[in-house]
Order: structure tokens, then sequence, then C-alpha cells
């Protein structure tokens, strides 16, 4: 208040302490009013509430499978799921929740949906997309949610139709380990716990095989090395779901691992059961939606025998008798509308297939044959022509039956290999296979969306399949991508794609090791309804759309006459034994043999593609700051180059993958290829360039990447040229020899010796658009021979090899130096304290040094001949040890002669006394003969005295 007092009044400052406020007893100022303070001050106001701490009940089970400790532990999180468990392996950590529709069924199915998401938070990531979060399901995404689904959708009861949901999802990853596996069996415990009807437990495992040791549950690199990838599901004592990669195992081998793998997952079932007995919940009474004895004994006696007589005759085809069963249908409705019975009415189309069900399988359990007529172990009539579409870089068409299946191939750069976002595995694919299922394929109408799941799952398998005969990436960098466009379908299109993807490998020229076939094969059983065991059994091979429909299972078995690659087996019962499974692998090899020699027949080795139409990729080599040139700014000159010729570049480190159409194509870009960067010049090359500046004496061109070369006006012609102008113009696009360089070091390039001498025969000359430095430009029939390009220094260095540079040599290839270098080349030994003069040598290709950047010439050495000869003219070809020639003087030095031997050639003639220079004048014309040649190629003469 005295700080009130101070701003109304300075005086007020002084007051005594009886005369305040609060002495008078008045409160202070409140919202402008006054009022008297109370005498009493009352109790204390009470203190706010404090938050009390929550306890979670949680309920946790720890064990051990193949030295990896697991844990399973549910109320911590997601208390409000009908069944939620986390289960941890090492660091990496999994939640599934299951939740359930509230309403009664109507449907005759039961709706389904696992859905599996792996978020970048689970290995401290953000996602590289641009609005930074995760978008659809992957495909790798879309093949777990499958591993799970699988194995638990046999278990649900008969008639249970509701909804059911489930969601799994990584919460933390060490890589280490593989996180589908680990899903599965937190659904298996999950659904433990809920109050839904299932029949579970179950187990699921996965098996590894290095170096001939069976590995259970393998780590991500313990996989990498492994030669088998076994995923296997089950239930104390049956069989549910198995998948398999495999680097052509053995049947013997494979039944090993299965027959391992068992015992391994049944360790998964005694803890869901505790964890179940403690935190579980009462299971519910669903409605279920059965089929009424009485509804079902009256269709049956009403369609039976019509069932009967369609599906026993083997000239009914697929549509035929599914017209035929549609009108056995509609006759019967007719009958029970007139009886007015609704209850039979409302289950007519399930009660139909479920005789036509009973009907088909007691003719095989009874009689041994098939819907088609076929036996028990027979493949249908196989159909395969490969190369069907040749402008393709590869095709096949496979057709087993009724089914047909159209197979392409397409190769490209290492870079168009795909690129995964998953939190294990590895960050790129470069084999793809992609399967595509049009309704038309079953004649029916619907529409094309994205993914789906079926699709990528046989896709996926027949990938698996083909991926164990692929050549190594060391020796076929190059990605491959396989389309399968199903055109029809009567079952296992999945294994029809392998036997069509093989065939359109081979015909692409890719070196495989041998074809990879598939078949797939089913089971129809009796089983006893007292105790559920089953009576009698019969495998069947080569399945129909309509046996995979009505039978037990669908085992697809792929693989090579060596072994098993690829497996994927689904069933309908709750569970098969693993004794009937095991036997099922060799009816599969029988059947894999003989589809395997049908397509044998059609092409066996990889195919030669050496037309000009064919496609073609070459892998060059160049240093960093070369390809750095060919670039641009921000890939500008990159992106000019693709679209003008219709090629693609990959450009990774030191190296350049070129694809392209045909072989027009290709030389069309490796001509804007070396104008841009250049290659190695060599004496004989030939090279276009493009006209400058045109002056008296002959005309200047820029070529091999912004090189200058000086054309004289002596050889634009084989005819005398009054006038440069004549011949040439600015601009004007030629193509040259290198013939030499002059002592300035200016490149000397001639026309008329790149054109044909009148009258006389065309020389062969060598095509110059794969340089010295490169490899060849291949067919993919040969990519497997294709030389590594690189380039090596000299002396290591090699002639190329055409028609017009082959020839023998005796001698170590040299390099012929200009007189600069000959001074050089005194300098370093002594001979000269006087010389200064320096010139230029030719610009090699930007990744050698300058100095060793001259042609590169192969001397001659043929020895037979003993006669001495003089040649009077003399070349690069033609120099060789002991070779006499006529030479003028050109300087002289302290201690030798630089002789001129014609066509721009210096050698080095060194005194026999050391005033020996008194004896010569340039231009002295000297009988000489070549003694040796220095470590720089530079000829060293003699007299041929000596």
């Amino acid at each position: 208040m005295s700080s009130l007092a101070t701003k109304t009044h300075p005086l007020l400052t002084s007051l005594p302490n009886f005369l305040t406020w609060r002495a008078l007893g008045f409160r202070t100022i409140c919202s402008g009013r006054l009022g008297f303070a109370s005498s009493d001050p009352g109790p204390d106001p009470p203190a706010p509430p404090v938050a009390g701490t929550k306890v979670l009940e949680t309920f946790k089970e720890e064990f051990e499978i193949g030295s990896r400790l697991i844990t399973l532990e549910t109320g911590k999180i997601a208390r409000f799921a009908n069944g939620a468990i986390v289960l941890g392996m090492d660091e990496t950590k999994v939640l599934s929740t299951i939740t359930s529709g509230k309403g009664d069924a109507v449907r005759d199915f039961l709706p389904l949906t696992v859905d599996y998401q792996e978020k970048q938070y689970a290995q401290g990531m953000i996602p590289t997309t641009f609005m930074r979060r995760e978008g659809a399901p992957k495909e790798r995404e879309l093949l777990c949610g499958r591993l799970i689904d699988r194995p638990i959708r046999p278990l649900f009861p008969a008639g249970f139709y509701h909804e059911v949901q489930v969601m799994a999802s990584v919460l933390s990853s060490d890589g280490k380990q593989d996180p589908d596996v680990m899903a599965a069996n937190a659904t298996s415990a999950a659904l433990m716990l809920s109050d839904i009807p299932w029949g579970g437990p179950i187990g699921v495992i996965r098996i590894g095989r290095i170096a001939g040791q069976f590995i259970v549950n393998p780590t991500v690199d313990e996989l990498n090395l492994s030669d088998l990838n076994l995923v296997y599901a089950c239930t104390k004592d049956k069989t549910l779901m198995i998948d398999v990669q495999a680097r052509e195992i053995s049947e013997k081998d494979l039944e090993a691992g299965l027959r391992l793998a068992h015992p391994e997952a049944v360790k998964y079932l005694e803890p869901q059961i505790k964890l179940a007995a403690k935190a579980g919940k009462h299971k519910k009474e669903y409605k279920l939606s059965m089929i009424s004895d009485r509804a079902l004994e009256k269709v049956s006696n009403l369609a039976a025998a019509p069932i009967e007589a369609v599906f026993t005759d083997p000239s009914y085809g697929k549509f035929e008798r599914g017209e035929a069963l549609e009108k056995i249908a509609q006759e019967v409705r007719k009958v029970l509308e007139e009886e007015c019975d609704e209850e039979s009415l409302s289950v007519l189309p399930k009660a139909v297939d479920t005789v036509r069900k009973k009907v088909v399988r007691k003719r095989i359990i009874a009689e041994g044959f098939r819907v088609d007529g076929r036996h028990l172990n027979e493949v249908r009539p196989v159909y395969c022509e490969a190369g069907n579409l040749p402008i393709l870089h590869g095709s096949a068409l496979f057709s087993r039956g009724d089914t047909q299946v159209l197979c392409t191939v397409t190769l490209g750069s290492p870079a168009d290999a795909q690129r995964l976002d998953s939190l294990v595995g590895p960050p790129t694919k470069r084999f793809m296979l992609h399967y595509s299922f049009p309704p038309f394929s079953i004649n029916e109408v619907g529409k094309r969306l994205g993914l789906n799941r079926r699709e990528v799952g046989h896709g996926t398998l027949a990938e698996k399949a083909l991926l164990a005969v692929l050549p190594p990436e060391d020796g076929f960098p190059y990605t491959v991508r396989v389309n399968s466009e199903v055109m029809a379908s009567d079952g296992s299109t999945s294994m029809a794609t392998v036997c069509g993807g093989s065939m359109a490998l081979m015909d692409a020229g890719i070196p495989v090791r041998e074809h990879v076939a598939g078949v797939s094969v089913g089971l129809v059983s009796e089983v006893d309804p007292s105790t559920g065991e089953i009576k009698d059994y019969r495998i069947l091979t080569d399945i129909l759309g309509l046996e995979d429909h009505l039978g037990d299972m669908d085992f697809k078995i792929a693989g090579t006459r060596k072994g098993v690659t690829a497996i994927q087996l689904d069933i309908k019962p709750a569970g098969i034994p693993l004794d009937i499974i095991c036997e099922s692998l060799e009816h599969a090899l029988k059947g894999r043999l003989q589809i395997l020699d049908h397509m044998d027949r059609q092409i066996s080795v990889a195919r030669t593609r050496d037309d000009r139409n064919s496609p073609r990729l070459a892998t060059l080599k160049y240093s960093n700051d070369t390809l750095r040139r060919l670039i641009g700014p921000l890939g500008a000159l990159k992106r000019k180059i693709e679209e003008e010729t219709g090629a693609r570049m990959a450009i990774s480190d030191g190296m350049l993958t070129i694809v392209a159409k045909n072989q027009e194509a290709m030389e069309k870009v490796q001509e804007k290829v070396d104008f841009i960067i250049g290659r190695e010049i060599e004496v004989g090359g030939v090279y276009k360039g493009v006209v400058t500046s045109v002056k008296e004496y002959g005309a200047f061109v820029e070529f091999n990447g912004g090189q200058q070369g000086l054309l004289h006006i002596s050889e634009l012609s084989h005819e005398p040229v009054s006038r440069v102008s004549d011949v040439v113009s600015v601009g004007q696009q030629l193509s040259l020899m290198c013939i030499g360089q002059d002592v300035r070091g200016n490149i000397k390039l001639s026309l008329k010796a790149a054109s044909p001498t009148p009258g006389a025969e065309t020389k062969k000359v060598v095509e110059e658009y794969v340089p010295v430095c490169k490899e060849a430009t291949n067919g993919w029939a040969s990519v497997g021979n294709v030389s590594d390009g690189q380039n090596q220094e000299f002396p290591e260095s090699k002639s190329e090899t055409s028609e017009a540079n082959s020839y023998s040599s005796s001698t170590p290839a040299i390099l012929i130096r200009s007189a600069a270098e000959c001074d050089e080349e005194e300098k370093s030994s002594g001979l000269s304290q006087r010389s200064k003069r320096r010139s230029k040598t030719v610009a090699s290709q930007s990744n050698r040094k300058p100095k060793k950047s001259m042609p590169q010439i192969a001397a001659s050495g043929d020895n037979s001949d003993k006669k001495t000869k003089v040649e009077s003219l003399i070349s690069t070809r033609n120099l060789k040890l002991g070779t006499k020639v006529t030479a003028k003087v050109y300087q002289i030095r302290a201690r030798g002669l630089v002789l001129d031997l014609g066509g721009g050639i210096r050698g080095m003639y060194r005194f026999k006394q050391a005033n020996g220079k008194k004896e010569f004048r340039v231009g002295d014309e000297l009988l000489v003969k070549c003694s040796s040649f220095t470590s720089k190629g530079i000829p060293v003469l003699s007299s041929v005295d000596e």
C-alpha cells in the first residue's frame, strides 16, 4: 500500500504504521473497492489432488529356442484390443493385436484381414518419402501378412464368418532377426488370449543351412550364407504351412530339414498355453453359419446324380462344367421354390458346392480318376515356345493344359535395380518377377487396381524359384525384370510362370545354369468323423483349379533336375501329417522331370543374340573426373544424350553402363559419348570431327572431346588441291584418320587416308566406336564373356586387334616419341645440358597420364628373313630391331644425333667419339639400323657396320 501512497502523494511515504490501511482494519484494494479485513483467517484451502500411480498388471513368459531367448508379454500396451502380445527376441520386438466384429455374420466366408507394418522408427530412421511418413503397404509387408494369414486361417471353426482383423507392427528392430516369423508367433499368442474361437496355438520356426549344418532361428547375416531358408508352421502333430527358398537342395535334405523344424516349432506352444491360462479371456459363443443336415440332404437328393454325370465326364471343359453346374442349381432352385423351402433356398449355393465336393472327392478316392479323366500322377499336355516375340529381350509362351502364361524378360543397367526400404535384408534387388492375373484369364469382368496380395505372393514364389539359377552378380551385374502375364487360368499359374520365366531367361541370352520347372501337387483325403484322423488319401500331380478348390492342399514345388529351389504349401483342413507332405515331394519330382524334358527340347542353352535389332548393353570404364564431364551440370548433358538417342545411361564409381534398344542406338550414343569425353588417340584410328577454321595451309578440326587437330592441305584428297575451301568448310563433319604428330606436338589428321584410294580396293579399317579402353558392345548372350574393359598402363597395354592393325610382334609394344621427347630423354640421361625445347604431347584419355598419351604402336619382329634390306619408307608398323633405313640428320646434339626416319618418326644416334659431331651436318643422309629402344619407346640407331 505504501507504493500506492507514493504514487498518490510523496508525503504519505512517511506515515507511521498505526495509520496504514491494514492497521485500520481495511483489506487491500481489489477491483477498485475497499473492504474490511476479517480478524479470523479461517482454515487453509485444500491441496490440489495428486495423480496416483497406475499399476499395469502384466504377464510374461520366457523361453529359449535355438540359443535365442524369447519373451511373450501382455497387459502393458494395447490393453483395449481383444488380444495383444509383444514378442521379443534380442532387441527386436513385435506387437500383434486381434479384434473382431461385433455384429452377426451374414456372409458365407471368413473375412480375415492381416495387416503387417514396418515403420522406420523401429530402426531409428525417418522415411525418405516426400511426406516423411509411411505410405501404402510395400511388397514385403504384403508378403509378411500372407505368411501370418496362411497358418492361422485353417484353425477357425467351420461356419465362423465374423470379421477378424490382425494388426502386427514392428516396435523395434536390431537388424539381426527377421520380424516376420516373430509376428506370426505373436499373432498365435494374441488369438489364444482373445475370446475368439480358434483351434491353436501354432508354432512358426525358421531353419537355415550353412555348410551342410542346419541352424534354428538363423540371423539375417547367417541367412545370406545359407543355401536354405525354410519357414515351417505347425500344431502339435500336424503341418499347417511351409515356405522355402533354396539353392537346389535335394528332396532328401529338405525332408531332413522339415523333420527338424517340427519339434523346434512345437516349443512355441507350451508358453502360449501358460500365458493364456493366466491372462486369457473366456471364449465367446459366436453364431456359426452352418448348413442344416435336413437342407443338405434335400439338396443332395436333387443334385447329386446330375452333378456326378457332369463331373465324371472328361469331355467337359472348365467352362462347360461351370455352365452345367449352374443349370443344375437352377433346376434345384425351381423345385425348392415350388415347395417354399426358404431354409434350403438360403443355403442353396453352398449346399450345391458341398454336394459337388463330395462327388468329386469320392470318385478320386474310390476309382483313382480325376475330373478330366487323368490318372493321379499324370501331367497335363505341355506346349512350349521360346522367342515368340523376337523384338523383345526375351520371351516365352508356356501352356500346361488350359493354363497359359506369357513371360517376357527386360534387361537394364545396375541403376535400374529396385530400391527396397525394409528393416532387414538388402537395400536393392536386381532380379524382379512381376506376376499379373487379368480378369480375362478366367472370362470375368473386373478392374485392375494396385498391388494385389495374391499377385505379389505368386510372383515372389516364382522369383525365388528362378533366383537360384541366375549367374552371380560379379559376372552378371545387370538388372533383370521378368513379366508374367496369365493368358488363361485353370490351376497352377504360378508354377507355369516358373517354367515360362526360365525359358524367357534363356531366350534373352542370360547364362542361367539350367532350367527350372514347377508343378503343383494336391491332396484328397478321407477323414474319420469320430477321431478326425485321415483314413485314406490320394496325392494328385498337376492339379486343376477345381481340384485346388475341392481338395485339401495346394503344394507348389519348383526346382531343377538337381533339387528344389522354392516351395509354398497352403492347406484347407486344420493340419496335414508331415509324412504325407514328405511323400508328396517324390510325386512332385517325377512331374517336374517330365516338364523339364519338354522345356529342354524347346531351348536348352542361353540363346546367342547377334542381330542388329537385338538390345545392346555395354559397360565402359572411365575416371570419375571424366564421368563428371559427361554428366554435365545437374545431369543436363546426360539427360540430353538419353533423350536424343533413346538409350539409358547409368553411372557408378568409375563405371558407365549404356543400355540401348539395338546396335544402331548403341553406336549413336557411344559416338556422342566419345565426342564429349574423348578417347585414346591412336595412329591409324578413325575419328569424327567438325571443322572449326579454314586456313591457306589446311583446316583445324575439333574431335575426340574437344581436342584440336590439323588437317594439312596435302592430306585433303588423293588428287591435287589448290584451295582448302574447295574441299572443306567450317562446321562440316568429317571422318579423319590420325597419322601422327608434328614437332610442336600438334595432331596430324588425314582425310585422304580415311577415304578409299581411287581405282584400288577399299582398305578395311577398324570401326572405332569402341576404343581400347572400353568393353566391346555385346549382345545379351555373350554378357558372361565380356572383358572387364580396364585401362592398362604401358607397357602392359596391347594393341587392338583388327584387320587394319593386326600384326605379329616378337617384342613388347612400344611407344614412338617425338623429337621433343628425345630432348627429355637426353636430359634424363645427361647427354645434353643446352636443349631447352619442350613440346606438347598428344592429349590422352583423361584417365591416363599425359606423358603416355601417344598412340600405341607395336613393332614387328619377323626374324625369319636374315637378308639385309634397306627400308626406303619407314612407318610405325614396319620399324623393328635390325631394320636398316636411310635417315636424315635432324638435330646435332652434344653426344649424338636426332635422325629423321620419315613418317614423323625420330630416332637417337650416339657418337662413338667425343668430337663426333664435327663429322655431320643437318640434312646429311646416313644408312643406319635400329639396334634397340629406350624405356620410353625411342628408337636407338647405330651404324650398319656395328
